[in-house]
């Protein structure tokens, strides 16, 4: 099994102990409030190097205390390696095997983990933002690269609009070459994996809710002269910033590139999500996960983590019952549940549970 155990130290309210994980399926079971999305957040955190409910670490550490830490091992066919990451003194230090990283990339592929949550919705209802976020972290997820390529376009865009602030524009063109190179391999990418989740996405959404022709639409705000949903080349690009220089100046800030990219989802020519119910908005907010994890096992050939925290209580009985029966492979799943929820239904051999109560846990023989 990828995750076999997990220590934690003074993180939220987990008492100072060591989980075994060594389960196919492993299921927590508790009221809430009492620590499961916390032990879900820990394998996130020990995954990603971050959390995906706080951006303050200092937020983490058990109440009354003034650091906290993890420990994972894991493994994959032969090959174990352990995780540790220690946050004291405002700082944090991650280190694999022993060794400390420079870069949380060195451990995102290391245990590729999928997260189901309740924010998910805004990949479906949020800004523009929410879903350009997701698209870069499915990339990250599949190519490390990626994230080098969208730092540097983050980085040369910081620079642009600092001198657009300060009205010194004697270094515009220079930036402006940068912004289009590393702007040009953003877009180029985003295009590419949304054309591979339109392979995976609707399908599945018409088989659940009998919906058919809905697709994921990207719309780049470089358009290419001669064919609008081609991605200019850098020269294209150029001229296209020079273009807008004016408007640039007057708003002190860069207005296009893809830090403005749209990304729809869109039913035979218009908007889905303005008409859809919560219910409908909900569901594809699931399946972009599901559609996250089909691409990953596609492109790498390995099957990711799946964490899944209370996502199937808010779908009526039918598509929940659709859905489970369509998640894609894993090499392992990590579910959240009330106790009144029919968990029972989606439990196998192999599956271990565990009641969660006060920070604490007990496994159900």
């Amino acid at each position: 099994m990828p995750f076999l155990y997990q220590t934690f130290y003074n993180f939220r309210n987990l008492k100072n102990d060591t989980i075994d994980l060594s389960s196919k399926e492993v299921f927590f079971v508790g009221e809430n409030g009492q620590g499961k999305s916390n032990i879900l957040e820990s394998l996130y955190y020990s995954s990603y190097g971050i959390s995906f409910r706080t951006h303050v670490d200092a937020q983490i550490i058990k109440n009354g205390e003034q650091n906290f830490s993890l420990n994972c091992l894991f493994q994959r066919e032969s090959d174990t390696q352990k995780v540790t990451i220690i946050f004291d003194n405002n700082k944090k230090r991650i280190e694999k095997n022993g060794k400390k990283v420079q870069d949380r990339k060195e451990i995102i592929n290391t245990i590729p983990c999928i997260l189901f949550c309740h924010d998910d919705l805004r990949f479906a209802t949020g800004e523009p933002e929410a879903r350009r976020f997701f698209f870069d972290q499915s990339l990250s997820l599949f190519d490390s690269c990626y994230l080098d390529d969208l730092r540097n376009y983050k980085k040369v865009l910081k620079s642009r609009n600092l001198l657009l602030k300060n009205h010194e524009y004697e270094m515009l063109d220079a930036y402006d070459s940068q912004l289009a190179k590393y702007g040009r391999i953003v877009c180029e990418r985003r295009k590419k994996v949304i054309f591979q989740f339109n392979q995976v996405f609707g399908k599945i959404y018409e088989e659940i809710t009998g919906i058919n022709d809905l697709k994921i639409s990207y719309h780049s705000s470089w358009k290419a002269s001669e064919d609008e949903t081609a991605i200019p080349d850098e020269n294209e690009i150029i001229q296209q910033l020079m273009a807008r220089r004016d408007k640039d100046k007057f708003m002190e800030t860069t207005i296009t590139g893809p830090h403005r990219d749209r990304i729809d989802f869109v039913r035979n020519h218009h908007l889905f999500v303005p008409t859809a119910s919560t219910g409908q908005c909900r569901l594809i907010s699931l399946l972009l996960r599901v559609a996250q994890a089909v691409c990953y096992t596609r492109v790498t050939g390995l099957k990711p983590v799946l964490l899944m925290d209370d996502v199937l209580l808010e779908l009526d009985p039918d598509k929940r019952a659709k859905l489970t029966a369509m998640l894609p492979e894993y090499d392992q799943l990590f579910c959240t549940f009330l106790p009144g929820e029919p968990y029972e239904r989606y439990m196998h051999d192999v599956t271990k549970v565990y009641d969660i109560r006060g920070g604490e846990w007990t496994l159900r023989k």
